[in-house]
């Protein structure tokens, strides 16, 4: 059995990010949500939404206490998704922390996918 070369090392690299980000491409496709908020200006919009059985939510807040999100919380069945919004304008959570989305909706869906049904302890 031949050595495994770095060329192919990097094409099976370059394989798998293309075959997980397909998800990421369809979940930013589906997200109707403006990154910049209503017409370019504020945060993003406020939603609540049940997505695959779970009730996910998110709104702007006085932009005090522990919040990195830019002044928005994200909740997931109740309990709060801590989100945080990355310099380049994507969000994060601390769920799915190494796959950036554009909106903090698209990064409640990603947590609901990754949870795959079990239950968000909060993050304090």
């Amino acid at each position: 059995m031949p050595d495994i070369t770095r060329r192919h090392a990097l094409g099976a690299a370059a394989a798998l990010a293309v075959t997980f980000g397909a998800p990421l491409t369809t979940a930013v496709a589906e997200d109707h949500d403006d990154p910049g908020g209503h017409d370019g200006h504020g945060g993003p919009d406020a939603f609540d939404e049940v997505y695959r059985g779970r009730r996910i939510q998110g709104h702007a807040t006085d932009g005090g206490g522990h919040h990195h999100g830019a002044g928005y919380a994200v909740f997931v069945d109740g309990a709060e998704l801590h989100v945080m919004r990355n310099a380049d304008g994507s969000w994060i959570s601390v769920v799915s922390h190494y796959s950036p989305v554009p909106t903090p909706r698209a990064a409640a869906r990603a947590a609901v996918d990754e949870l795959q049904g079990a239950r968000l302890v909060p993050f304090n």
